[in-house]
């Protein structure tokens, strides 16, 4: 079976910078692109649009919380009418610059707190999902199998795309572990194990190194914002080639 690469992009602000987006781009499949809220602004987001166009990977609109400072990793309390309303400014926005690139966002995922915390709430996830109907019902869904975000899907008529993540240990319940558990956040050689464990047999690590979770995926993400990202993503790709999983965009 066919397993999409993505990762998240376009998240530095002003002259800050994160990641090396253009090497990145040369690797994946999908790019999940800030549109502004949790990192982001108008000139990144025009340009990493227009990179991922002229490379032939596909857009997503990466939606999180209204927290720049915070990087969009802290939970805040917002009502599901409102985040409603901000999920669907930011996936107009991000649309606006894909266009202007020659393409159009093709689905969604969400980021940071905002991406745990739909996960486990259902009205969270609906409001993600009326958001999305409401712009377009054609775009999908990108997010943790088995959660409130599938079944928001589900009841909304979006396609959902579950994910799983090369380069982050799971708990035994099947969530990300916390990022300052031990272990959480894996090595280059241990993303690339567990990217192609994922692919061969829908199960990753678990943080305590105790067993594995099951992980239904179809698109596998590795973070941008390590120093060893690019070189990450370029062990799993060829990983993923040497075993025989084609490497192709959902979207």
């Amino acid at each position: 079976m066919a397993l999409d690469l993505n990762s998240d992009l376009g998240e530095g602000f002003g002259p800050w910078t994160m990641g090396d987006d253009a090497a990145m781009l040369d690797i994946v499949t999908s790019a999940n692109i800030a549109c502004g809220f949790h990192a982001g602004d108008p000139a990144i987001m025009r340009r990493t649009c227009a990179l991922a166009v002229r490379k032939g990977v596909r857009i997503g609109a990466h939606v999180g919380y209204r927290d720049l400072a915070g990087f969009g990793r802290r939970e805040i309390a917002v009502a599901p009418g409102e985040l409603r309303d901000e999920v669907l400014y930011q996936i107009g926005g991000l649309d606006a610059f894909a266009k202007a690139a020659g393409d159009r966002v093709r689905y969604v995922k969400p980021h940071g707190a905002l991406y745990h915390s739909a996960a486990r709430d259902r009205e969270l996830a609906a409001a993600v999902l009326a958001a999305i109907t409401e712009y377009d019902p054609r775009l999908a869904l990108l997010g943790p199998a088995g959660t409130h975000l599938e079944t928001a899907a589900e009841a909304a008529g979006v396609r959902f795309v579950g994910e799983g993540f090369a380069d982050r240990a799971y708990t035994a319940e099947g969530s990300l572990a916390p990022r300052g558990t031990p272990g959480a956040v894996l090595e280059p050689g241990d993303a690339v194990a567990q990217a192609i464990s994922i692919a061969e047999s829908g199960a990753a690590r678990t943080a305590d190194g105790c067993g594995e979770v099951a992980v239904r995926a179809a698109s596998i993400c590795v973070h941008g914002d390590s120093p060893a990202a690019v070189e990450m993503a370029r062990r799993i790709r060829a990983a993923l080639d040497e075993v025989g999983v084609p490497v192709e965009p959902f979207g």
